[in-house]
């Protein structure tokens, strides 16, 4: 046998393992379509939203229920944080502590960053049902999209299945739920596989009479400082809102965005600035749209009082930063908004904002 013939050969088997290697992993690994429709759990006799009604909304990134007793791994600069995972002793007390905030807060709609479901780090579990089997048996609705999903991931620190999903419960009838893919951080393609996908999740609520609202839910990138992505994905947010506004819809934005609110980069620490650009992607959104908190809140004395992000960084002994937000429709008339700080201090790395709006 030739040279050659061994060499071509050798070429061959070579090929066909890269092939069943990539083909192994594309299987095993989450491919959204650009556009697509969520499954909607709401029973026929909800209640519908009416016109003119004051609507309560509770946005925050639970930090897959892992609560605040942890350093994780990517919590610090080259992966040096010494947790892998939360215990499920601390997972349940976080979900009961959860539970109880949002039931005393009332609110009449939730979005929620971040929910595991099937991770191992979580022992595989659905957490969004974990949690609604807490709550008051009025939050009947819901729809989820999930933005990170792998049956594998070969990270040392993780070796395991992923899965983490945005998720909208409602005391209200949701009628459709969209997922939308944003644009994901330039990468390897094998890289990209398995990193997040994330998502804008679409949820429409029926007004009587009135049309319906826009519930829209998301959590951008992070660790994309140096790249566009999280300009690209505030732009693709920025168009469905304005389309939104053109169709007479109104709407309500809510989720971890992490970015800074505009000019306030240097007012961070130092050591802290390392994930941001000095000009926040965020500005666009200000421009054009009301916000929570607005941007003399952000930039004020007070900004304190809308601080919502507590970094799982020893450094850091109090909330320092927003990076969690609303934006919402020149139809809608805010009533209050807050962050609420006390109890939710030791449930997630983020504390919620709780927002009051009326309808038209």
């Amino acid at each position: 046998m030739s040279i050659r013939v061994i060499f071509y050969r050798i070429l061959l088997s070579l090929s066909v393992f890269l092939a069943a290697v990539f083909a192994a992993i594309w299987y095993s690994t989450f491919h959204p379509n650009p556009t697509q429709q969520e499954q909607v759990y709401c029973p026929a006799d909800t209640p519908t939203l009416s016109a003119g009604q004051t609507v309560k909304l509770y946005n925050q990134n639970v930090q897959f229920m892992a609560g605040k007793n942890y350093v994780f791994f990517y919590d610090l600069a080259n992966s040096l944080g010494p947790d892998e995972r939360p215990s499920p002793t601390d997972i349940k007390q976080t979900l009961l502590g959860l539970a109880q905030l949002i039931t005393e807060q009332n609110p009449d709609i939730i979005l929620l960053q971040e929910v595991d479901d099937g991770a191992k780090r979580t022992d595989y579990a659905d957490q969004l049902t974990e949690l609604l089997t807490l709550l008051p048996k009025e939050y009947v609705c819901h729809a989820s999209s999930m933005y990170w999903q792998a049956s594998y991931l070969p990270h040392p620190k993780i070796m395991g299945a992923v899965g983490t999903k945005l998720s909208v419960i409602s005391k209200y009838k949701i009628s459709t739920a969209t997922r939308t893919q944003l644009s994901l951080i330039p990468q390897d393609p094998i890289s990209q596989l398995y990193n997040f996908k994330r998502a804008l999740l679409d949820v429409r609520l029926p007004i009587k009479g009135a049309g319906k609202m826009a519930i829209l839910n998301t959590h951008l990138s992070a660790f994309s400082k140096g790249t566009n992505t999280l300009s690209k994905q505030v732009d693709q947010i920025d168009t469905q809102l304005q389309t939104l506004n053109n169709n007479k819809t109104p709407w309500v934005i809510a989720g971890d965005f992490n970015l800074l609110p505009p000019d306030t980069h240097s007012l961070l620490a130092e050591q802290q600035r390392n994930s941001y650009q000095p000009t926040s992607a965020i500005s666009s959104l200000y421009e054009r749209h009301l916000a929570i908190p607005s941007l003399e809140d952000a930039q004020s004395g007070d900004r304190k009082n809308w601080f919502t992000y507590f970094p799982n960084d020893p450094r850091v002994k109090q909330p320092d930063r927003t990076i969690d937000y609303y934006f919402y429709s020149p139809q809608l008339t805010l009533k209050n908004a807050f962050v609420e700080s006390k109890q939710s201090i030791a449930l997630s790395d983020h504390m919620p904002i709780i927002a009051e709006f009326t309808l038209p």
